[in-house]
């Protein structure tokens, strides 16, 4: 029988009055892909690549469940695959990793930040984060009963300012959020950053998660600066990986997380009873495609920097300016000359009106500045880049403003 109230009638259940987020709604990722193939656009929104993966990854994830590795993995992940990444972080950063106490892998690099959040910040801990930023970054602070405090980059340089940190800082502060190389603002922090940070929380109990799914993705000569090579930082950080980034596979939601012993396994306490267990046949074909193919991420550079260059050199000479990428698959379109600002209405604008799917930056932040900036996603193949560029072009001749 139905539950009854007082006067014998059936109660009608309200979850949203009890919601625990209850202004959030569907993420403007998935709203503005829907809306681009609603309305036929070519998708530079969404990060996500349009060209195949390579066909061995393909061959390896079929081998694998032929092989009979369709059972649950290891909590913790694969051993090989773990040995794999520890191979890896020693080549690239001279980083001895101990892959039993030190590499969990994660459903994701979403999963591994929301239970690093949920592992080390609780009811009334504060966490620091940096605007604009992932959308998943707070909801995972909240859920965990903690405060975001998030601290504004300031276009256009979207520098850290470390002394408003410094007055950030309070005795609740239990976490501070980065991201590098960043998104949405293409921009990469410096060893002077780390080094800068490392001297604000000395004497602190306060740990760092640093998203690094980026990590291979930094252009013209510059280096990645990840916390695990910091030697101060490296005792006190959580470091966070995506493989879907680094092999253009976005769907395989296979990620990591390293950290020290003691902080791996608070993450382990939390993952355990979070996604538990990873894929184990797509573990096991990454863990034979990183055997196969050692320097995996080594060529992304130069393969993103040109996706950048052919955007940029197609829309040359107009008044669509694109600001050289420091970093990642992005570029941010800077539309300023167009008009006054106004991010989610011109990303509207380009949607409907040039048949291009843009994402605003204004959903990056808590409160957002006056915004002439929107994010384009390069990880698209050549001809997909130039048919979107070909109708911006139509979109500026049609405003008159073509330009050279």
């Amino acid at each position: 029988m139905p539950e009854t109230g007082r006067a014998g009638q059936p109660v009608k259940m309200s979850w949203s009055a009890r919601s625990k987020l209850p202004e959030l709604g569907t993420t403007i990722f998935t709203v503005i892909s829907r809306r681009a193939e609603s309305l036929g656009a070519i998708n530079l929104g969404q990060g996500f690549p349009d060209y195949d993966i390579d066909p061995l990854l393909a061959q390896l994830v079929e081998r694998a469940m032929r092989g009979g590795h369709n059972q649950y993995a290891p909590m913790e992940g694969l051993p090989a695959l773990r040995e794999r990444i520890a191979a890896k972080l020693a080549a690239l950063y001279g980083l001895s990793a101990d892959p039993g106490s030190e590499i969990t892998i994660t459903q994701g690099a979403t999963e591994a930040i929301y239970s690093g959040i949920q592992a080390v910040v609780g009811p009334g801990d504060e966490v620091i984060g940096f605007d604009p930023a992932y959308d998943a970054y707070e909801p995972a602070v909240r859920l965990a009963g903690a405060r975001c405090i998030r601290l504004p980059l300031a276009p256009p340089a979207f520098g850290y300012d470390w002394d408003r940190v410094r007055a950030a800082l309070s005795p609740r502060t239990r976490l501070i959020l980065i991201n590098s190389p960043h998104n949405p603002s293409c921009t990469v922090a410096t060893s002077a950053d780390l080094d800068a940070l490392a001297q604000l929380i000395r004497g602190r109990q306060i740990t760092v998660l640093a998203d690094e799914v980026y990590e291979h993705m930094v252009f013209d000569g510059r280096r990645h600066a990840s916390v695990l090579q910091h030697s101060e930082l490296r005792a006190r950080s959580l470091a966070v990986f995506s493989f879907g980034k680094t092999l253009h596979a976005t769907g395989l939601r296979v990620g990591y997380a390293v950290a020290p012993a003691e902080l791996t396994g608070e993450l382990r306490k939390v993952h355990q009873f979070n996604t538990f267990s990873i894929a184990h046949p797509l573990q096991w074909a990454i863990a034979e495609y990183l055997a196969a193919r050692p320097a995996t991420g080594a060529d992304l550079a130069a393969f993103f920097a040109a996706k950048g260059d052919r955007l940029r050199a197609a829309l040359a000479g107009g008044p669509l300016r694109l600001p050289r990428a420091q970093g990642t698959f992005f570029q941010l379109l800077d539309f300023s000359a167009l008009g006054p600002p106004g991010d989610t209405a011109f990303a509207e604008r380009l949607l409907t009106e040039a048949g291009v799917a843009s994402i605003p930056l204004s959903p990056f932040y808590a409160e957002p500045p006056p915004l002439s900036l929107v994010r384009l996603c390069i990880a698209k193949r050549d001809a997909t880049l130039d048919a979107a560029a070909a109708r911006l072009r139509e979109f500026l001749e049609r405003e008159g403003r073509a330009g050279a």
